[in-house]
């Protein structure tokens, strides 16, 4: 394995539940920055999303982004950006002639 498979993993791992796509959807309609109580957005108890949330930082999609005091959850764009990066390499090593299920 090398670096970029590791960092896919854990890319892919954070996004491995629904509720932390949510979250992340969520995030994203809101400009990608979201200042306010994310357990009033989406149905989960406060430590659930509490949880989910650290996942998500851990992984480096989401930072911290509040301001004077009020606190926000901010898309990390370039983080979101190497996933779809490391996704389109591994489909880039697919020679066109093994792309057999293709249409």
């Amino acid at each position: 394995m090398n670096g970029d498979d590791e960092d896919l993993a854990r890319l892919a791992k954070a996004l491995g539940h629904p509720a932390r796509v949510a979250i992340l959807r969520h995030i994203i309609a809101n400009d990608a920055c979201f200042f306010g109580d994310l357990a009033e957005a989406v149905a989960l108890a406060p430590s659930t999303i509490s949880q989910h949330v650290s996942v998500l930082k851990g992984a480096g999609l989401l930072r911290d982004g509040g301001a004077q005091g009020r606190p926000a959850y901010c898309l990390n764009h370039d983080r979101l950006r190497r996933l779809m990066d490391l996704l389109g390499a591994i489909d880039a090593t697919v020679p066109a002639h093994r792309r057999c299920c293709n249409p």
